[in-house]
């Protein structure tokens, strides 16, 4: 099956926002917005194995949302565009202004 150039662009959205679906993988990212840092580093700020936190770098490492490089023995990650940052951050806002509006519907006017 042949697929169009809006089918393979659509596939890679669903792609790019189910690898945002996870909050271990949030976390990372928002983790790394700091600065740089190694599988081990990351996984004692986070409080979550490091086998997992590895797991989770693969999934944003195939999505271009992390960049790995060696320094020596260690692997140091940083964020592969400093966008994704803003782009979670104005999720957080709409959710934000949703949750509000919700709030203010539910509770008896003046």
């Amino acid at each position: 099956m042949n697929m169009t150039r809006k089918d393979e662009i659509v596939q890679l959205h669903a792609q790019f926002c189910s690898a945002l679906s996870d909050t271990n993988r949030l976390l990372i990212l928002y983790t790394l917005s700091d600065g740089p840092l190694n599988v081990t580093e990351l996984a004692a700020q986070l409080g979550v194995p490091q086998p997992t936190v590895s797991r989770h770098l693969k999934v944003l490492r195939e999505r271009g949302m992390v960049v790995a490089r060696r320094e020596g023995p260690a692997v140091i990650y940083t964020l592969g565009d400093e966008r994704i940052i803003q782009a979670l951050d104005l999720l957080r806002q709409m959710m934000a202004d949703s949750l509000r509006g919700q709030l203010a519907r539910a509770l008896p006017g003046d």
